[in-house]
């Protein structure tokens, strides 16, 4: 395994910019997610590293060696796809095995390779069938067991789990997760899905616009986000987002909602308006009496563990709001809101996280 190491790197299709400036230091064995929306450039990014784009300014490492000049099967990496690009003429061991034939491995260290792959992927009862015999999340463990037998540096994967119905995506997410901890090989995985980032990620890479908006361990960029963009993004259902105006003095700041609630800071936000406070569903309650605040239920959504209540508040304002799973809250009804003044979030006039 290696360390993979980004300083600086750019590329532009044309006139069109798609990654700009990007330095990021990956460590050894670690599990590092890209996420974005479409377009951010996060796929790119992957196959940059990969060598299947050129890099047109800045340096890659891997383990250690400037990279960016090698070609792909120099770089010793393994790339998952979004399409398995299976052989359909073969079997699951020729599948497996054709990558090492073409690099003059010999017979018995091949078959060695894959009988160790199929065995941690639970696929040895597999080896005999060809694609078509097989179902789309067997597939998908085919084209990882494929990179396995490679023994790369590094595993490159470019959203595998998009082709998956919802119940197997959650099940093959788990089998990479143990991969990872069985190998301890560094791994690079592009989604936009947040819920495998949060669940997979060592450490979540947050690209937005062509460059990295945030880098940090899943707890630190939903708790702490660097920017509106990051607290909008991350997270299901998405931050509330309010526009307030500070109010108080002094060492006892506020805010002041726009029905004409005023909620406490923990401390003065830097920067320069038009503010919003932000506040994630979970922090924002329906409570039986004596709310902060008043809003009217217009859909309640019942998930089991706890029910998401959206409302709108006396000025119209629409929010997300959590009550227990048991609740009785009925579309229509006036609720009372608790704010956890002590998870507020606070967003200058460039999208800046001010506190």
């Amino acid at each position: 395994m290696a360390g993979i190491g980004l300083d600086g790197v750019s590329k532009k299709f044309g006139a069109v910019e798609v990654i700009r400036a990007v330095s990021l230091d990956i460590q050894e064995g670690e599990f590092v997610v890209f996420l974005g929306p479409s377009g951010s450039g996060k796929t790119t990014l992957l196959r940059m590293i990969a060598g299947l784009e050129s890099i047109d300014d800045g340096a890659l490492t891997i383990g250690g060696v400037r990279s960016e000049h090698l070609p792909p099967g120099q770089r010793n990496l393994a790339m998952v796809f979004q399409n398995y690009a299976l052989y359909p003429h073969m079997t699951v061991a020729e599948n497996m095995a054709f990558g090492l034939h073409n690099i003059g491995l010999g017979q018995d260290l091949i078959n060695t390779r894959v009988a160790h792959a199929a065995k941690m992927l639970e696929m040895e009862a597999l080896l005999a069938r060809r694609p078509a015999e097989l179902s789309g999340g067997q597939r998908q463990r085919v084209a990882i067991g494929r990179a396995i037998v490679k023994e790369p540096k590094a595993f490159l994967f470019d959203e595998p789990l998009s082709n998956l119905d919802a119940g197997l995506r959650v099940r093959t997410r788990v089998e990479l997760a143990e991969l990872h901890q069985r190998l301890g090989t560094t791994m690079i995985y592009v989604t936009h899905d947040q819920t495998e980032a949060m669940t997979l990620a060592n450490r979540i890479v947050v690209l937005n616009n062509c460059k990295i908006e945030q880098v940090g361990t899943p707890m630190e960029v939903y708790t702490r986000p660097v920017s509106r963009f990051v607290a909008g993004f991350i997270g299901s259902p998405a931050m509330n987002f309010l526009p307030v105006a500070l109010t108080g003095a002094g060492d006892k700041p506020t805010a002041k909602l726009s029905d004409g609630t005023v909620l406490p800071l923990p401390s003065a936000p830097k920067g320069d308006g038009p503010w919003e406070l932000g506040i994630r569903p979970e922090a924002l309650t329906i409570v039986a009496q004596g709310g902060t605040a008043s809003a009217t239920a217009s859909v309640v959504e019942r998930l089991g563990d706890r029910t998401l209540v959206y409302a709108k508040m006396a000025d119209g304002t629409q929010i997300i709001a959590q009550d227990s799973g048991k609740s009785t809250v009925q579309a229509g009804q006036k609720v009372e809101l608790s704010f956890d003044t002590t998870a507020l979030h606070m967003f200058d006039g460039q999208g800046r996280a001010a506190l």
